[in-house]
Formats: C-alpha cells, structure tokens, sequence
C-alpha cells in the first residue's frame, strides 16, 4: 500500500523494495512476496533511469521466483509484467552484468507456459538475439537466453515464423563459441530443437547445423541430456531435409552412425536417449540411399540392443 500510494517518488518505490527483500528468508511471508511481483515491476516500470532501482527490483524478483520454483509453484506473470521485463532490457541492453541477472529472470518466468507466450506476445525475441550477438561471449547469458528461446519456439501459437528463422543463426554462434561448456551446448542444442521442430532451419542451413550438433555430441558425451536433445534436432533436421541426413553420415571427423552407437552404449540405461535416437534412425530410413547406408552398418545390431533393453517401452 506504501509504495502503491506514491508510485512516482523514486525513494518511496526503492524504501519499499529494499523492505520486502528482507521477509525472502522468512518462509511463512513467501504466499505474500507472491502477489508483490506486479508492485515490483510497476516499480521498475515507473522509475526506467534508476539502475539502482532496477538491480534491487530484480533481485528480490529472482528470490521470490527461485523459492516459487522450489516449491512447485507456476508464476504465470501477465502481460503488463512481460511489458515491464521488455523495457528493462531495452534500457540496460549495453551493461552486461546486470543483464545476466535480468536473463536469469526472464529463463525463470519462461518457464510458465503463461508467461511464456505473454513474453512472445510483447515481441521479446528480437531484443533477446541483439543481446546475445553482442555477448556471445558471455555464458551466463547465452544459457539463459537459450532456455528462454526454447520456451518461446516451443510454443502452440506461434506467429513470429520470420523473427524465429533469425535466431538459428544466432543459436547456431553461441553453440559453436560454447562447444566445450557442456551446461551452455546443452541450452543451445535445446533451442536448435525447437526452433528446428517448427521448420525454422531453411535447406542450405541444414547440413552445417546438422555438422555442428554431431560436434556437440562428441565434445559432452556424458551429457544425456544433451545427447537425447542433439538427437531429437538432429531427427528434426533430418526431417526438413535429406542432405542433413546425408551429412550424418558422410561428416568429414568421422561417421555419425559409430557415433550414434557409441552414444547409446554409454548410455544404454537411459530410455529417453535410447527413444531420440530411435527417432532419429526412424526418419534416417525415410531416405533409401541412407537406409542402404545404415544396413551396411549393421544398425539392426544396435535396433535389436534397444529393443532387449527396452522391451515394455
């Protein structure tokens, strides 16, 4: 009620901020701190000059959103907080610490179907890939920005087709920069999916995307994760076009079906590896010059393994 009662007096909206960050470590006020999330961004929204305002802001964003997901709870946050999100980027796009922490935020209310879609709707994507072609270096970031993309593209409703194809590009450059960090190859091999799953890659991007994810693949084996969603890009791709089949097989460091087969040997124990890349082989077969390939190599082999091991699935 303080800070809704003088919204213009900058001191009053930091005072009330700086108040309400300190009940985060009581968890009996967390139901409370909840329904704060629009005073605070209103907050934010109001006074747009005032760094200080909005680290602070974001901050006790960041608490009240980590305890929610903790506990299970969803923050469908609204449009007007989506809105509110949108400007404070666009006016601290140049000072990358504090857009860490802002990416950090936005991955974490993305993570709401909800608020997902209200950050499509305010139009967020551009603004998310100028950041990362600006920061590309910046793993924090590119991990984020990545999850962020992948809750976006993932999306029932989507109608930013055009703005989607642009962010391959830009996904496909964190991945290549990030090959060897496995938590951000990981991020982006999962916006590769979905933008790929929504037919995003054009043709002539398809076999150097297919190339860079079998890199991936090599350089984090150990990652399942990241191997079952490599896959799953890679059967998407795969789909879109048979040269991206074709450059599975004939990749200039080595065949992609060994290493498919080495992926699911190191990781014969996880079904949701073993499923993509079924799926992957599945569509590889759709091609015959490629499933003449395949037998050649003894892929019944390894068909036959999965389906010992996964016999009930």
């Amino acid at each position: 009620d303080f800070m809704q009662a003088s919204w213009d007096i900058e001191e009053v909206q930091a005072k009330g901020i700086q108040h309400l960050a300190s009940f985060v470590k009581d968890k009996s006020a967390f139901p409370c701190l909840l329904k704060c999330t629009e005073v605070v961004t209103r907050a934010m929204k109001t006074h747009m000059d005032s760094l200080e305002l909005h680290v602070e802001g974001c901050t006790l964003l960041l608490e009240i959103l980590s305890q929610a997901l903790e506990q299970g709870v969803m923050m469908a946050l609204d449009e007007c907080v989506a809105s509110c999100l949108l400007h404070t980027v666009r006016k601290h796009s140049e000072n990358e610490e504090f857009l860490s922490s802002l990416c950090t935020l936005l991955m974490m209310v993305s993570a709401s179907e909800v608020a997902a879609e209200n950050l499509r709707k305010v139009g967020i994507i551009p603004d998310l890939l100028s950041i990362l072609r600006r920061f590309l270096h910046n793993d924090k970031i590119c991990f984020s920005c990545c999850a962020v993309l992948w809750s976006l593209a993932v999306s029932e409703n989507n109608g930013d087709q055009a703005v989607l194809e642009s962010a391959v590009p830009v996904t496909s450059a964190i991945l290549q920069e990030h090959l060897q960090d496995g938590v951000v190859a990981e991020s982006a091999c999962s916006a590769l999916w979905a933008l790929s799953l929504q037919g995003c890659v054009t043709d002539s991007d398809c076999e150097p995307t297919a190339a860079l994810l079998l890199d991936a693949l090599r350089m984090n084996p150990e990652r399942a994760v990241l191997v079952k969603n490599g896959c799953l890009a890679l059967a998407s791709l795969v789909r879109l076009s048979e040269t991206a089949a074709l450059a599975i097989l004939l990749d200039s460091k080595g065949s992609g079906i060994e290493l498919i087969k080495d992926e699911y040997h190191l990781h014969f124990d996880e079904p949701g590896v073993a499923e993509a890349l079924c799926l992957l082989m599945n569509e590889m077969v759709q091609y015959d010059e490629v499933m003449l390939d395949m037998r050649s190599q003894k892929m019944e082999k390894l068909l036959s393994e999965i389906k010992l091991q996964f016999p009930f699935s």
